[in-house]
């Protein structure tokens, strides 16, 4: 029943260094630590579930992304920015971390761009994003300077123009189009291919629409939606098309499709300087950096991400003969994912045959789908190592298990498959890694579980300390807003 790539571990305090970073270590005892201080010890201050964030590792992935890229790009004569994806996990203490290690912030709503502010983030190295933005967050975005406006659809080039006439502003306006590819992950997280809801196609409409000014192409087909955009903006006195932007989807391994989409985005902006006389100063092609969750996930470094990606873009536009344009990224989960982890308490063993011969202990835990949803709708796979000082016990046989959530939905996984100690008992603490990104920020009040409390630690002068970055929800907090 487990997966081919599961192995039985070897003894139970071991850490897989692809999955966990530095930061996370065992102490003398078996138990679990971060930046020094024993997972025990913040399950009993802070209770659980708890979420613990190492500020230290989010600020080194951050720094390696920013250094990786400005030196690969400096290589092609190209400037480069790195825009943290607030979505995957956003606080104004995070927003403080992302600003101090010199990323700009990716938001997608107007209450992410209002953490960004509050957190002290400069506007003008702020985006916003969204395939629904309303009224009042593109006034918002444009009252506070926000540094690029990433439209997704042609009406939405109308509205900001016509918001931006009303404030006497001038729109720094990004396209995102979709580039058509269908990149290696679940179809819920690709972004690129055609039938999906972000983004202006590339390719040429089938039907004659509204061309908005612009004539067929040589071969006589109608304009794409994104040439379209193009001319709209180009006409507009009150937008500044700044350039391009495209997503190819989330927890990607593979190098190539970064390549081809960096191929169509850049062969497109020749198009549109032939057609238009427009050369367009920039391009970002997103994030969607896999990381590690499980021993089966192969991660490639930020150097080896960024040295691949300016190579394919230095090509590409000297085959074009364009300038190579300011270049962008946006890595979220790559940089938070594994600077989070999830602590559990162990409640109910329950063993279940599920075929003759064959058993499957089920281990719940006091947190679940509430707290981490990922598994529920993706079918995303987690690891899990026992986190007190069980673990340097060592002797105790090993059974194919899966903890799951106490939630009531038989969907309710924390982790699918794994195996832990025969002797596990109620009371035990649990670690999951990898929880960083995208487990708080789609964290629910599901069946009235309150949210839980957001732990952030670091080492200051070689001493390390924790502090509360997100109070944990109360009942009372749930009753707030009720009548």
């Amino acid at each position: 029943m487990a997966p081919e790539w599961l192995s039985v571990p070897g003894t139970w305090d071991e850490l897989d260094r692809t999955i966990w970073p530095e930061a996370f270590g065992r102490a003398d005892t078996g138990e679990l630590t971060v930046s020094g201080i024993s997972a025990t010890s913040l399950a009993e201050t802070y209770g659980t579930p708890l979420y613990v964030l190492s500020e230290d590792t989010f600020r080194e992935r951050a720094r390696r992304f920013r250094e990786a890229f400005e030196d690969a790009f400096s290589g092609i004569g190209a400037e480069v920015s790195v825009y943290f994806a607030g979505k995957s996990f956003l606080t104004p203490e995070v927003a403080r971390w992302v600003r101090e290690e010199g990323l700009c912030l990716d938001t997608a709503s107007g209450g992410e761009m209002a953490c960004g502010l509050r957190g002290g983030m400069d506007p003008a190295r702020m985006a916003l994003h969204g395939n629904n933005k309303s009224a009042a967050e593109i006034t918002r975005a444009l009252d506070a300077g926000i540094g690029r406006i990433v439209v997704d659809s042609l009406p939405e080039i109308e509205l900001v123009g016509r918001l931006a006439r009303a404030l006497g502003v001038t729109a720094a306006v990004m396209l995102r189009v979709t580039p058509g590819i269908h990149a290696e992950t679940h179809e819920f997280i690709a972004t690129a291919h055609e039938d999906q809801k972000f983004g202006l196609s590339l390719a040429a409409a089938e039907t004659p629409e509204d061309t908005s000014g612009v004539g067929a192409t040589a071969d006589g087909a109608e304009p794409s939606p994104a040439m379209r955009a193009v001319s709209a903006c180009v006409a507009h006195p009150n937008i500044d098309l700044q350039g391009i932007h495209c997503h190819i989807g989330s927890q990607i391994f593979s190098p190539d499709g970064f390549a081809q989409a960096a191929e169509r985005v850049l062969t497109f902006m020749a198009e549109v300087k032939d057609r238009f006389g427009v050369s367009l100063p920039q391009v970002d092609l997103g994030g969607g950096y896999g990381i590690a969750y499980t021993e089966a996930d192969t991660p490639r470094s930020a150097k080896d991400v960024a040295q691949a990606l300016a190579a394919s873009v230095g090509e590409t536009c000297r085959r074009l003969d364009l300038p190579v344009p300011h270049f962008s990224v946006e890595p979220g989960r790559a940089i938070a994912g594994p600077s989070g982890v999830t602590l559990y308490t162990v409640g109910t063993l329950k063993g279940v045959t599920v075929e003759p011969g064959r058993q499957r202990r089920y281990v719940s835990v006091d947190g679940g789908m509430s707290d981490n949803p990922r598994p529920v709708l993706y079918g995303a796979d987690y690891s899990v190592v026992v986190a007190d000082e069980r673990a340097g016990e060592n002797h105790s046989e090993p059974v194919f298990s899966r903890v799951v959530g106490k939630h009531c939905e038989s969907g309710d996984i924390v982790v699918n498959a794994t195996y832990l100690p025969a002797d596990l008992a109620p009371g035990d603490l649990l670690a999951v890694p990898a929880t960083g990104a995208y487990c708080w920020a789609l964290s629910s009040n599901y069946n009235w579980l309150p949210r839980p409390t957001v732990v952030a630690v670091r080492t200051v002068d070689g001493v390390p300390e924790a502090r509360v970055i997100v109070r944990g929800e109360t009942e009372q907090d749930l009753f707030a807003r009720m009548s």
